[in-house]
Protein backbone atom coordinates (compact mmCIF):
# COMPACT_ATOMS: atom_id res chain seq x y z
CA UNK A 1 0.00 0.00 0.00
CA UNK A 2 1.53 3.60 -1.18
CA UNK A 3 1.68 5.93 1.58
CA UNK A 4 -0.68 8.51 -0.12
CA UNK A 5 -3.30 5.22 0.29
CA UNK A 6 -2.47 4.34 3.78
CA UNK A 7 -2.58 8.28 4.96
CA UNK A 8 -5.77 8.62 3.21
CA UNK A 9 -6.98 5.56 4.59
CA UNK A 10 -6.18 6.63 8.17
CA UNK A 11 -8.11 9.81 7.13
CA UNK A 12 -11.48 7.88 5.96
CA UNK A 13 -11.03 6.16 9.64
CA UNK A 14 -11.06 9.65 11.86
CA UNK A 15 -13.68 11.12 9.66
CA UNK A 16 -15.97 8.02 9.91
CA UNK A 17 -15.01 7.67 13.54
CA UNK A 18 -16.05 11.12 14.32
CA UNK A 19 -18.85 11.79 12.52
CA UNK A 20 -20.62 9.14 12.97
CA UNK A 21 -21.52 9.56 16.35
CA UNK A 22 -22.92 13.05 15.78
CA UNK A 23 -26.63 11.96 14.65
CA UNK A 24 -27.20 9.86 17.88
CA UNK A 25 -25.10 12.54 20.24
CA UNK A 26 -27.12 15.59 18.85
CA UNK A 27 -28.20 16.71 22.02
CA UNK A 28 -24.93 18.11 22.71
CA UNK A 29 -25.04 20.57 20.79
CA UNK A 30 -28.81 20.69 20.15
CA UNK A 31 -30.18 19.43 23.16
CA UNK A 32 -33.02 22.47 23.99
CA UNK A 33 -33.81 22.86 19.73
CA UNK A 34 -34.20 18.79 19.56
CA UNK A 35 -36.51 19.07 22.91
CA UNK A 36 -38.63 21.29 21.32
CA UNK A 37 -38.42 20.03 17.71
CA UNK A 38 -39.79 16.21 19.27
CA UNK A 39 -41.93 17.85 22.02
CA UNK A 40 -40.34 15.46 24.86
CA UNK A 41 -39.41 16.23 28.68
CA UNK A 42 -36.24 16.18 30.18
CA UNK A 43 -36.98 12.86 31.27
CA UNK A 44 -37.94 11.41 27.66
CA UNK A 45 -34.67 12.77 26.39
CA UNK A 46 -32.83 10.97 29.01
CA UNK A 47 -34.49 7.90 28.02
CA UNK A 48 -33.90 7.89 24.15
CA UNK A 49 -30.78 8.34 24.99
CA UNK A 50 -29.82 5.10 27.75
CA UNK A 51 -31.77 3.24 25.01
CA UNK A 52 -29.05 4.12 22.91
CA UNK A 53 -26.57 3.72 25.66
CA UNK A 54 -28.08 -0.06 26.28
CA UNK A 55 -28.12 -0.98 23.12
CA UNK A 56 -24.32 0.20 22.44
CA UNK A 57 -23.35 -2.03 26.09
CA UNK A 58 -24.91 -4.83 24.94
CA UNK A 59 -22.88 -4.70 21.64
CA UNK A 60 -19.73 -4.25 22.87
CA UNK A 61 -18.56 -8.04 23.04
CA UNK A 62 -20.51 -9.77 19.78
CA UNK A 63 -19.51 -6.36 18.02
CA UNK A 64 -15.71 -7.60 18.45
CA UNK A 65 -16.63 -11.33 16.99
CA UNK A 66 -18.09 -9.97 14.37
CA UNK A 67 -14.85 -7.85 13.37
CA UNK A 68 -12.90 -10.97 13.74
CA UNK A 69 -15.34 -13.00 11.06
CA UNK A 70 -16.57 -9.62 8.37
CA UNK A 71 -13.51 -7.55 6.69
CA UNK A 72 -13.50 -4.08 8.57
CA UNK A 73 -14.27 -2.64 4.95
CA UNK A 74 -17.47 -4.43 4.56
CA UNK A 75 -18.34 -3.08 8.67
CA UNK A 76 -17.55 0.72 8.61
CA UNK A 77 -18.82 1.14 5.27
CA UNK A 78 -22.18 -0.68 6.47
CA UNK A 79 -22.46 1.22 9.50
CA UNK A 80 -22.07 4.62 8.20
CA UNK A 81 -24.65 3.87 5.18
CA UNK A 82 -27.33 2.70 7.80
CA UNK A 83 -26.15 5.76 10.61
CA UNK A 84 -26.96 8.25 7.31
CA UNK A 85 -30.22 6.63 6.10
CA UNK A 86 -31.80 6.62 9.48
CA UNK A 87 -30.95 10.32 9.78
CA UNK A 88 -32.63 10.90 7.06
CA UNK A 89 -35.92 9.38 8.86
CA UNK A 90 -35.68 11.21 12.11
CA UNK A 91 -34.88 14.47 10.79
CA UNK A 92 -38.84 14.10 9.85
CA UNK A 93 -39.10 14.77 13.81
CA UNK A 94 -40.98 11.13 14.38
CA UNK A 95 -43.40 10.23 16.91
CA UNK A 96 -41.36 9.26 20.17
CA UNK A 97 -41.82 5.47 19.99
CA UNK A 98 -39.97 5.94 17.01
CA UNK A 99 -37.26 8.45 17.52
CA UNK A 100 -36.27 5.74 20.62
CA UNK A 101 -36.31 3.27 18.13
CA UNK A 102 -33.96 5.06 15.70
CA UNK A 103 -31.63 5.82 19.15
CA UNK A 104 -32.04 1.62 19.47
CA UNK A 105 -30.55 1.23 15.99
CA UNK A 106 -27.64 3.68 16.11
CA UNK A 107 -27.06 1.92 19.21
CA UNK A 108 -26.02 -0.83 16.67
CA UNK A 109 -24.41 0.44 13.75
CA UNK A 110 -22.47 2.71 15.89
CA UNK A 111 -21.21 -0.68 18.86
CA UNK A 112 -22.02 -3.51 17.19
CA UNK A 113 -21.07 -3.09 13.16
CA UNK A 114 -18.94 -0.18 13.54
CA UNK A 115 -16.47 0.05 16.58
CA UNK A 116 -15.15 -3.31 16.68
CA UNK A 117 -14.30 -2.80 13.10
CA UNK A 118 -12.32 0.90 13.86
CA UNK A 119 -10.28 -0.67 16.15
CA UNK A 120 -9.17 -3.22 14.11
CA UNK A 121 -8.68 -1.33 11.00
CA UNK A 122 -6.80 0.74 12.99
CA UNK A 123 -4.21 -1.61 14.35
CA UNK A 124 -4.24 -3.26 11.10
CA UNK A 125 -2.93 0.26 9.73
CA UNK A 126 0.59 -0.07 11.90
CA UNK A 127 3.34 -2.00 12.99
CA UNK A 128 3.29 -3.57 16.27
CA UNK A 129 5.95 -1.19 17.21
CA UNK A 130 3.58 2.09 16.34
CA UNK A 131 0.60 0.77 17.59
CA UNK A 132 0.46 4.39 20.15
CA UNK A 133 0.88 6.48 17.47
CA UNK A 134 -1.87 4.82 15.17
CA UNK A 135 -4.60 5.27 18.32
CA UNK A 136 -3.37 8.62 19.34
CA UNK A 137 -3.71 9.81 15.33
CA UNK A 138 -6.93 8.57 15.43
CA UNK A 139 -8.26 9.80 18.43
CA UNK A 140 -7.24 13.44 17.66
CA UNK A 141 -7.97 13.48 13.95
CA UNK A 142 -11.54 11.89 15.28
CA UNK A 143 -11.83 14.89 17.60
CA UNK A 144 -10.89 17.43 14.36
CA UNK A 145 -13.34 15.64 12.47
CA UNK A 146 -16.22 16.33 15.16
CA UNK A 147 -15.35 20.02 15.79
CA UNK A 148 -15.30 20.88 11.91
CA UNK A 149 -17.73 19.25 10.80
CA UNK A 150 -20.26 20.53 13.56
CA UNK A 151 -18.35 24.37 13.86
CA UNK A 152 -20.04 24.31 10.23
CA UNK A 153 -23.15 23.06 10.71
CA UNK A 154 -23.65 24.93 13.48
CA UNK A 155 -23.47 28.03 11.28
CA UNK A 156 -25.84 26.45 9.18
CA UNK A 157 -28.24 25.76 11.79
CA UNK A 158 -27.98 29.81 13.18
CA UNK A 159 -28.23 30.71 9.48
CA UNK A 160 -31.38 29.01 9.40
CA UNK A 161 -32.44 30.86 12.56
CA UNK A 162 -32.13 28.43 14.94
CA UNK A 163 -35.55 26.64 14.85
CA UNK A 164 -37.21 23.11 13.98
CA UNK A 165 -36.35 23.12 9.94
CA UNK A 166 -32.91 24.69 11.04
CA UNK A 167 -32.00 21.74 12.84
CA UNK A 168 -33.84 19.28 10.62
CA UNK A 169 -31.43 20.69 7.58
CA UNK A 170 -28.47 19.50 9.97
CA UNK A 171 -29.78 16.47 10.74
CA UNK A 172 -29.87 16.26 6.64
CA UNK A 173 -27.03 17.12 6.50
CA UNK A 174 -24.81 15.34 8.75
CA UNK A 175 -26.72 11.64 7.45
CA UNK A 176 -25.64 12.86 3.63
CA UNK A 177 -21.95 13.35 5.30
CA UNK A 178 -22.41 9.90 6.61
CA UNK A 179 -23.42 8.86 3.14
CA UNK A 180 -20.65 10.15 1.24
CA UNK A 181 -18.20 8.69 4.07
CA UNK A 182 -19.52 4.76 3.44
CA UNK A 183 -18.52 5.35 -0.19
CA UNK A 184 -15.07 6.51 0.54
CA UNK A 185 -14.68 3.87 3.30
CA UNK A 186 -15.82 1.07 0.05
CA UNK A 187 -12.84 2.61 -2.30
CA UNK A 188 -9.94 3.43 0.81
CA UNK A 189 -9.98 0.64 3.33
CA UNK A 190 -7.76 -1.58 2.55
CA UNK A 191 -7.93 -5.30 4.57
CA UNK A 192 -5.32 -7.48 6.27
CA UNK A 193 -4.34 -9.97 3.19
CA UNK A 194 -5.30 -12.90 5.12
CA UNK A 195 -9.14 -11.14 6.23
CA UNK A 196 -9.38 -11.20 2.27
CA UNK A 197 -8.42 -14.60 1.48
CA UNK A 198 -10.48 -16.22 4.31
CA UNK A 199 -13.08 -13.52 5.82
CA UNK A 200 -14.96 -16.65 7.18
CA UNK A 201 -12.37 -18.16 9.21
CA UNK A 202 -13.03 -18.22 12.81
CA UNK A 203 -9.46 -17.42 15.12
CA UNK A 204 -8.30 -18.25 17.95
CA UNK A 205 -10.66 -17.16 21.11
CA UNK A 206 -9.80 -16.56 24.35
CA UNK A 207 -10.35 -19.08 27.08
CA UNK A 208 -12.56 -19.19 30.22
CA UNK A 209 -9.39 -19.80 32.16
CA UNK A 210 -8.14 -16.05 30.52
CA UNK A 211 -11.45 -14.58 31.48
CA UNK A 212 -11.47 -15.76 35.46
CA UNK A 213 -7.90 -14.55 35.36
CA UNK A 214 -9.08 -10.71 33.85
CA UNK A 215 -12.44 -10.89 36.87
CA UNK A 216 -9.67 -11.77 38.86
CA UNK A 217 -6.76 -9.03 38.92
CA UNK A 218 -8.04 -6.37 40.88
CA UNK A 219 -5.80 -3.65 38.99
CA UNK A 220 -8.44 -4.64 36.34
CA UNK A 221 -11.53 -3.24 38.23
CA UNK A 222 -9.95 -0.27 39.76
CA UNK A 223 -9.00 0.68 35.90
CA UNK A 224 -12.52 0.06 35.53
CA UNK A 225 -14.01 2.71 38.05
CA UNK A 226 -11.13 5.37 36.62
CA UNK A 227 -13.04 4.74 33.00
CA UNK A 228 -16.57 5.12 34.45
CA UNK A 229 -15.53 8.27 36.68
CA UNK A 230 -13.97 9.83 33.33
CA UNK A 231 -16.97 8.35 30.73
CA UNK A 232 -19.28 10.21 33.67
CA UNK A 233 -17.69 13.59 33.78
CA UNK A 234 -17.49 13.44 29.43
CA UNK A 235 -21.56 12.63 29.99
CA UNK A 236 -21.87 15.58 32.17
CA UNK A 237 -20.21 17.79 29.74
CA UNK A 238 -22.91 17.22 27.35
CA UNK A 239 -25.02 19.15 29.89
CA UNK A 240 -22.63 22.52 29.52
CA UNK A 241 -24.97 23.38 26.29
CA UNK A 242 -28.29 23.43 28.25
CA UNK A 243 -26.94 24.62 31.36
CA UNK A 244 -25.86 28.07 29.83
CA UNK A 245 -29.30 28.23 28.18
CA UNK A 246 -31.56 27.47 31.19
CA UNK A 247 -29.00 29.22 33.98
CA UNK A 248 -27.03 31.16 32.12
CA UNK A 249 -30.03 32.77 29.81
CA UNK A 250 -27.79 32.24 26.87
CA UNK A 251 -29.25 31.84 23.37
CA UNK A 252 -29.25 28.40 22.10
CA UNK A 253 -26.93 29.38 19.39
CA UNK A 254 -24.52 30.22 22.26
CA UNK A 255 -25.60 27.52 24.00
CA UNK A 256 -24.43 25.15 20.93
CA UNK A 257 -21.35 27.32 20.82
CA UNK A 258 -20.52 25.85 24.08
CA UNK A 259 -21.10 22.62 23.19
CA UNK A 260 -18.52 23.19 19.88
CA UNK A 261 -16.03 24.66 21.32
CA UNK A 262 -15.40 22.24 24.36
CA UNK A 263 -15.25 20.53 20.98
CA UNK A 264 -12.21 22.23 19.60
CA UNK A 265 -10.47 21.36 22.78
CA UNK A 266 -10.42 17.75 22.47
CA UNK A 267 -7.67 16.72 19.83
CA UNK A 268 -5.08 19.37 21.26
CA UNK A 269 -5.88 17.61 24.72
CA UNK A 270 -5.90 14.11 24.00
CA UNK A 271 -2.59 14.43 22.01
CA UNK A 272 -0.89 16.41 24.37
CA UNK A 273 -2.11 14.42 27.10
CA UNK A 274 -0.58 11.51 25.29
CA UNK A 275 2.84 13.53 25.39
CA UNK A 276 2.71 13.94 29.10
CA UNK A 277 2.09 10.55 29.83
CA UNK A 278 4.63 9.45 28.22
CA UNK A 279 6.61 11.38 30.00
CA UNK A 280 5.64 11.66 33.87
CA UNK A 281 3.70 8.19 33.65
CA UNK A 282 0.12 7.19 32.42
CA UNK A 283 -1.07 6.93 36.26
CA UNK A 284 0.10 10.31 37.47
CA UNK A 285 -1.52 12.14 34.44
CA UNK A 286 -4.94 10.25 35.35
CA UNK A 287 -4.54 11.29 39.40
CA UNK A 288 -3.57 14.87 38.04
CA UNK A 289 -6.69 15.17 35.58
CA UNK A 290 -9.32 14.48 38.41
CA UNK A 291 -7.65 16.35 40.18
CA UNK A 292 -8.53 18.95 38.00
CA UNK A 293 -12.01 18.01 36.88
CA UNK A 294 -13.12 17.37 41.01
CA UNK A 295 -12.77 21.07 41.92
CA UNK A 296 -14.22 22.38 38.15
CA UNK A 297 -17.49 20.68 38.08
CA UNK A 298 -17.40 21.72 42.01
CA UNK A 299 -17.43 25.56 40.37
CA UNK A 300 -20.64 24.25 38.15
CA UNK A 301 -22.02 23.49 41.38
CA UNK A 302 -21.30 26.41 43.48
CA UNK A 303 -21.70 29.10 40.95
CA UNK A 304 -24.85 31.17 40.93
CA UNK A 305 -26.38 31.29 37.30
CA UNK A 306 -26.02 35.23 35.97
CA UNK A 307 -25.32 36.53 32.54
CA UNK A 308 -22.51 38.41 34.46
CA UNK A 309 -20.50 35.32 35.27
CA UNK A 310 -20.53 33.69 31.59
CA UNK A 311 -16.98 34.32 31.47
CA UNK A 312 -16.53 32.22 34.65
CA UNK A 313 -18.87 29.51 32.80
CA UNK A 314 -16.56 30.20 29.21
CA UNK A 315 -13.27 29.43 31.90
CA UNK A 316 -14.37 27.20 33.62
CA UNK A 317 -16.03 24.89 30.50
CA UNK A 318 -12.51 25.10 29.38
CA UNK A 319 -10.71 23.92 32.09
CA UNK A 320 -13.11 20.84 32.37
CA UNK A 321 -13.08 20.04 28.72
CA UNK A 322 -9.41 19.70 29.08
CA UNK A 323 -9.14 17.43 32.06
CA UNK A 324 -11.90 15.07 30.30
CA UNK A 325 -10.52 14.54 27.08
CA UNK A 326 -6.68 14.39 28.51
CA UNK A 327 -8.58 11.15 30.60
CA UNK A 328 -10.25 10.09 27.39
CA UNK A 329 -7.29 9.97 25.47
CA UNK A 330 -4.99 8.34 27.64
CA UNK A 331 -7.06 5.80 29.93
CA UNK A 332 -7.05 2.87 28.10
CA UNK A 333 -2.71 2.90 28.24
CA UNK A 334 -2.99 2.14 31.76
CA UNK A 335 -3.22 -1.39 30.71
CA UNK A 336 0.59 -1.30 29.83
CA UNK A 337 1.52 0.90 32.92
CA UNK A 338 -0.28 -1.62 34.85
CA UNK A 339 1.51 -4.59 33.49
CA UNK A 340 -1.40 -6.29 32.10
CA UNK A 341 -0.38 -9.42 29.48
CA UNK A 342 -0.53 -8.82 25.81
CA UNK A 343 -1.88 -11.81 25.14
CA UNK A 344 -5.47 -10.70 27.65
CA UNK A 345 -5.66 -7.15 26.70
CA UNK A 346 -8.93 -7.96 24.57
CA UNK A 347 -10.90 -10.07 27.01
CA UNK A 348 -9.43 -6.90 29.81
CA UNK A 349 -10.39 -4.16 27.45
CA UNK A 350 -13.73 -5.58 26.74
CA UNK A 351 -14.67 -5.74 30.33
CA UNK A 352 -13.24 -2.06 31.01
CA UNK A 353 -15.59 -1.01 28.59
CA UNK A 354 -18.47 -2.42 29.88
CA UNK A 355 -17.92 -1.58 33.06
CA UNK A 356 -16.92 1.95 32.42
CA UNK A 357 -19.20 2.49 29.66
CA UNK A 358 -22.29 2.01 31.58
CA UNK A 359 -22.67 5.75 32.32
CA UNK A 360 -24.35 5.75 28.73
CA UNK A 361 -27.55 3.76 30.13
CA UNK A 362 -27.57 5.63 33.74
CA UNK A 363 -26.17 9.40 33.18
CA UNK A 364 -28.92 10.57 30.56
CA UNK A 365 -31.44 9.01 32.72
CA UNK A 366 -30.38 10.61 35.83
CA UNK A 367 -30.06 14.23 34.24
CA UNK A 368 -33.45 13.75 32.92
CA UNK A 369 -35.10 13.12 36.00
CA UNK A 370 -33.30 15.50 38.28
CA UNK A 371 -33.79 18.39 35.40
CA UNK A 372 -37.56 17.36 35.47
CA UNK A 373 -37.47 17.25 39.44
CA UNK A 374 -35.37 19.79 40.20
CA UNK A 375 -35.92 22.90 37.45
CA UNK A 376 -33.79 25.41 37.27
CA UNK A 377 -30.42 25.69 38.34
CA UNK A 378 -30.91 23.41 41.60
CA UNK A 379 -31.10 20.12 39.36
CA UNK A 380 -28.20 21.10 37.41
CA UNK A 381 -26.40 21.54 40.89
CA UNK A 382 -27.68 18.18 42.11
CA UNK A 383 -26.12 16.41 38.51
CA UNK A 384 -22.42 17.88 38.47
CA UNK A 385 -22.63 17.28 42.52
CA UNK A 386 -23.06 13.40 41.81
CA UNK A 387 -20.41 13.92 39.23
CA UNK A 388 -17.96 15.27 41.80
CA UNK A 389 -18.66 12.14 43.62
CA UNK A 390 -17.76 9.96 40.79
CA UNK A 391 -14.45 11.53 39.98
CA UNK A 392 -12.96 11.86 43.96
CA UNK A 393 -13.74 7.95 43.26
CA UNK A 394 -11.76 8.19 40.15
CA UNK A 395 -9.30 9.87 41.82
CA UNK A 396 -8.74 7.31 44.65
CA UNK A 397 -8.76 4.51 42.32
CA UNK A 398 -5.90 6.02 39.99
CA UNK A 399 -3.93 7.15 43.17
CA UNK A 400 -4.06 3.42 44.33
CA UNK A 401 -3.00 2.40 40.71
CA UNK A 402 -0.09 4.82 40.69
CA UNK A 403 0.95 3.83 44.29
CA UNK A 404 0.37 0.12 42.95
CA UNK A 405 2.50 0.75 40.04
CA UNK A 406 5.03 2.66 41.56
CA UNK A 407 5.89 -0.04 44.38
CA UNK A 408 6.31 -2.64 41.21
CA UNK A 409 8.20 -0.78 39.44
CA UNK A 410 10.64 0.08 42.15
CA UNK A 411 10.83 -3.54 43.00
CA UNK A 412 11.49 -4.88 39.33
CA UNK A 413 14.62 -2.30 39.36
CA UNK A 414 18.03 -4.18 40.66
CA UNK A 415 20.11 -2.50 43.44
CA UNK A 416 22.14 -0.36 43.20
CA UNK A 417 20.15 1.07 39.90
CA UNK A 418 17.87 3.72 38.99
Amino acid sequence: MSAFRRWLMMACLCLSGGIIYLLPFLREVYYIPLQKALNLTNTEVGVMMSVFGAISLLTYFPGGWLADRVTSRKLITFSMLATGLAGYGFATFPSYPLSIAVHGFWGMTCSLTFWGALIKATRSWAPGTHQGKAFGILESGRGVAEVVSSTALLAVFARLGGGKIGLSRVIVLFSTIDILLAVMAWFVIVDKAEDRRKPGKVRASIGIKQIFLVLKMPLIWLMSLVILAAYSAYWGSYYFTPYATDVFLMSVVFGGAIGVGKMWVKPLSALGAGFLADRIGVAKTVVWSFGILIPSFGVFVLTPGHPKLVMVLILNTAVAALAIFALRGIYFALLEEGGIPLAITGTAAGFMSAIGFTPDIFMPMLGGVLLDRYPGGLGYRYYFGFIVALCFMGFLSSLVILKRYSRRRTEAVPAGKT
